[in-house]
């Protein structure tokens, strides 16, 4: 019977404990119970932020009539909280009137009349993770037994058990909150993507839903869509939308392209430079797929915190919902690349050209009016892989667009072909083009490309030849590894007869003329045909041929009679000396260049 007077308040306690809704509440329910059945006058509890060094009140307290304004906030210096949650057991100040060694206490026991305090830290945190204490005080001095300190010691440890549940069911209300506004989230993304045929908006929604600055990058459309910036202190969020959609853009694209192709999901650290600041910043970079083939990518710029399931779940949405709407844009683009290409097939291929009017009305469709004269810019990225091309038609469609140049890019295996109007004012388009379009190259993909521009094609009958003459240049730059704007000035004659010189017949004109001849050199090491054309190039006069070779006359005499007995050279008639000279020629370039690979994206 003697604990009675204990055990039924401690029901009382746990009830009032456990009545409250909020951690608040709960709180202010703890520090009521302790001082209404443990007979102390008022109480409070305070969250310690050490590494601020300041102690802040969450909940009094306090029966007085007269209402003070009273502090919030304590130093940690003058507070003998850290003292009791360091050592981890009450601190009793017996006579807070005359205790020097905190003196706010001090000074506030006669400011609010209280003369004992007794501080209790709790094994439980606050909403922010920081540690809480138990602080009662009395109008009189109090010499606290152990009794006491048991007593409220199960209080606070009712009031620790109660303060733990309520952080369970906060974070178990802030899950179902976050699941709902996530599966809400996701209805709307799909619901969008349904609805709204525009990747830009869908992208600015995904921007708004995700936790982390994003990038929204649709390879068929050509577009980049930003959304908030990855390092404000670097880019505000206006200059990093706006230069991510100019002067970054291949920049972006380049990297996500790179990226996307790599691998499904991958972490890479990106540079940007807009040509003012550059930011190198962390990313992850999810692909966009569409029947296997990569039309797209997210990029996320974390933010410092992981990715949570809800956050991945959102993420796996968005990346659907954005496919789903660059579906479109990838059937359009398929569609309007393979139509583009069967049109300059037939454009080129002589054979076809008989149903001008089909060809002129297909292209007419898309944009290409036949009816007057154009120009082709043909642009040989030599090994560019596919992906690379279709980057650089949008790149060469964009500096069209910016030098307001009417232009159709098609893009083959390896080749672009820019068709342009053959004239705008006096000067025509494709030579003033060709420059920009190299410079857009080398700035995209690091590589030197070829370029030959047409003449002017004035009927559908004139692309083929054009196209003939154009193929013959592209073999030639590329047999004498030669970049940059090409036209017939950069070679000399000679070189021109490379394009034939793969013939088989020609190949078998060398042979039979010189054949035997440059074989038994080889073997032999022996001069015969450096000789034979030291003596043609000087119109066959023996002296000077000896003086340009720096030989003895009778020695030149000699060879000549072993090639006219080894190999019955014969010089007499101009026809025979043509037809040593040529084949001469031929061979040293067949011999210097072997045959180039065959242009696989020619049609």
């Amino acid at each position: 019977m003697d604990q009675n007077p204990q055990v039924l308040p401690l029901r009382d306690v746990a009830s009032l404990i456990n009545s409250g809704g909020d951690l608040e509440t709960v709180l202010h329910h703890l520090v009521l119970a302790a001082c209404r059945h443990a007979d102390w006058t008022m109480g409070s509890i305070m969250s310690i932020d050490e590494p601020h060094g300041r102690a802040y009140v969450l909940t009094r307290h306090d029966p007085a009539l007269i209402k003070k304004s009273l502090p919030e906030s304590w130093e940690l210096a003058t507070s003998p909280s850290i003292v009791a949650l360091r050592r981890n057991e009450p601190v009793h100040i017996r006579d807070a009137r005359l205790s020097t060694e905190f003196p706010g206490y001090q000074r506030e026991a006669f400011e609010r009349d209280y003369r004992t305090v007794l501080v209790i830290p709790m094994k439980c945190v606050d909403r922010h993770g920081r540690p809480m204490v138990l602080t009662v005080v009395s109008r009189n001095i109090v010499d606290v037994a152990e009794e006491q300190l048991a007593f409220l010691g199960l209080i606070v440890h009712l009031g620790e058990i109660a303060v733990e549940k309520q952080h369970r069911l906060e974070a178990e209300q802030l899950a179902g909150e976050k699941l709902q506004k996530a599966l809400q989230a996701q209805t709307s993304l799909l619901n969008q993507a349904l609805a709204e045929p525009s990747v830009s908006a869908l992208a600015a929604r995904v921007g708004v839903i995700l936790p982390n600055p994003t990038l929204v990058v649709d390879f068929a459309a050509n577009l980049v869509v930003a959304h908030r910036s990855p390092d404000p202190s670097v880019f505000s969020d206006v200059d990093w939308e706006q230069s991510a959609d100019t002067v970054m853009h291949q920049q972006i694209l380049k990297a996500a392209r790179t990226a996307a192709e790599h691998a499904e999901t991958s972490e890479r650290t990106l540079v940007f430079d807009n040509g003012r600041v550059r930011l190198t910043v962390n990313a992850l970079v999810e692909a966009l797929r569409i029947d296997g083939e990569v039309v797209g990518a997210l990029l996320l710029f974390p933010v410092g915190e992981e990715f949570g399931r809800l956050d991945r779940m959102l993420l796996e949405s968005a990346k659907f919902a954005l496919s789903v709407v660059m579906m479109r844009s990838f059937v359009r683009f398929r569609f309007e690349t393979r139509s583009l290409e069967e049109i300059f097939n037939d454009l080129v291929d002589r054979g076809a050209s008989r149903d001008r009017g089909d060809v002129q009305a297909r292209a007419r469709h898309l944009g290409l009016d036949l009816g007057s004269p154009h120009q082709m810019i043909i642009v040989d990225l030599h090994q560019g892989h596919r992906s690379e091309i279709v980057d650089l038609r949008h790149v060469v469609a964009r500096a069209a667009s910016r030098k307001r140049i009417s232009a159709t890019v098609v893009a083959l295996k390896n080749l672009l072909v820019c068709i342009v109007p053959a004239a705008m004012g006096k000067a025509e388009t494709a030579p003033n083009f060709a420059p920009s379009i190299l410079d857009e190259v080398r700035r995209y993909s690091g590589q030197d490309p070829t370029i030959i521009c047409s003449m002017p094609c004035h009927q559908i009958a004139d692309y083929a030849t054009e196209w003939g003459r154009c193929e013959r240049m592209l073999r030639i730059g590329r047999a004498f590894a030669r970049t940059g704007i090409l036209n017939n000035e950069n070679f000399g004659p000679l070189p021109m007869l490379l394009a034939a010189a793969n013939v088989p017949d020609t190949r078998h004109f060398v042979e039979e003329s010189i054949g035997p001849l440059a074989r038994y050199d080889g073997e032999h090491g022996t001069p015969y045909l450096e000789t034979l054309s030291s003596y043609l190039n000087v119109g066959c006069r023996s002296q000077a041929c000896a003086d340009a070779m720096g030989l003895h006359v009778t020695t030149l005499r000699y060879r000549l009679a072993r090639l006219k007995e080894l190999f019955d050279v014969d010089v007499d008639s101009p026809d025979k000396r043509f037809r040593l000279e040529l084949a001469i020629q031929l061979h040293r370039i067949i011999h210097d260049n072997p045959a180039p690979a065959t242009l696989q994206n020619v049609p």
